[in-house]
């Protein structure tokens, strides 16, 4: 089932049918047929690029996003704290945030808009995020990172001293504090 969010515009959730027998089970994870997504202009939203990353409990990535790239993202293994929070500024819902929990057992997958940045947590011991995405991710000048406690969007987090790389610890930290965010 595919669901439109109510807060962030072309965000979406995705529940796959997961099929249980005594072998265990099968999840179709993508599929070009039923997974028809299109961007704000109408496009077919084509996905080029598979990646993975493997955090460790309380390692948190993000946040960070381009202008381009639209991510359809899930947790394979363990559980993690996934943060959207919309940086369009054209958007109605500009630094406005979502949070969800994807886990193995719940096999949420959410499709991530262009302009939108993701952060996620890992709260399992360990843990596999993949994400599809829409044009290959290796032109650091085209990203944008934003400090995972940035008070413009007061995110909440459920953890007070996550592990950061340098780069997610090490960006500005803005002082205009908003309150009305999701």
């Amino acid at each position: 089932m595919i669901s439109d969010s109510p807060g962030l515009p072309g965000l979406k959730t995705i529940q796959p049918k997961v099929f249980y027998d005594f072998r265990g089970e099968f999840v179709c994870t993508y599929s070009a047929d039923e997974y028809n997504f299109v961007d704000g202009h109408g496009q077919p939203i084509q996905f080029v690029e598979d990646d993975i990353s493997v955090s460790r409990k309380n390692v948190l990535r993000g946040l960070h996003g381009d202008a381009n790239t639209w991510k359809l993202v899930q947790c394979l293994h363990g559980e993690v704290y996934l943060v959207v929070a919309d940086m369009r500024s054209e958007s109605a819902a500009h630094l406005r945030w979502q949070a969800f929990t994807l886990n193995e057992r719940n096999r949420t997958q959410v499709l991530v808009p262009a302009g939108c940045a993701t952060g996620l947590l890992c709260v399992s011991e360990t843990c596999i995020f993949s994400y599809k995405q829409s044009t290959k991710y290796r032109d650091a000048s085209r990203q944008f990172s934003i400090r995972w406690d940035d008070s413009r969007l007061n995110v909440y987090w459920p953890v007070s001293f996550p592990v950061l790389s340098l780069r997610d610890s090490s960006g500005p930290v803005s002082s205009n504090q908003r309150s009305d965010t999701m």
